[in-house]
């Protein structure tokens, strides 16, 4: 199973994921997601997998997001501008993602991770 992790190394969540992810010996590939956000196609098959709404998937309590207002944007919103605006940048994106391309988790509850990471 190739496992990819979507996180920022300065985020405490994402910290404790890998924590995790490593204290289980789960093996990932690990990407910044700031440096190197997943593309629109990518965005579009980790939300389509994990079977959660599009809204889900944005970083609501990040800067990034209230500096751009988009608490009132997004409702009017088509999704493919959603999903440009997510792939363009990452500080945008909740996190972290974590997917083997048939299972994603968001965010970091343990509870999930050993559902989902603990084969």
């Amino acid at each position: 199973m190739t496992v990819t992790y979507y996180g920022y190394p300065n985020c405490g969540t994402c910290r404790k994921a890998k924590a995790w992810l490593d204290e289980q010996g789960v093996i990932y590939h690990d990407v910044h997601i700031v440096e190197s956000p997943p593309s629109k196609e990518e965005l579009k098959k980790i939300v389509e997998t994990s079977g959660l709404p599009l809204k889900k998937f944005f970083n609501t309590s990040g800067l990034k997001y209230r500096e751009l207002q988009l608490k009132d944007k997004i409702p009017t919103m088509a999704e493919d501008e959603q999903f440009e605006l997510l792939s363009s940048e990452g500080m945008l994106i909740k996190r972290p993602i974590v997917t083997d391309g048939t299972k994603v988790t968001l965010g970091y509850k343990e509870s999930e991770f050993e559902e989902k990471w603990i084969n």
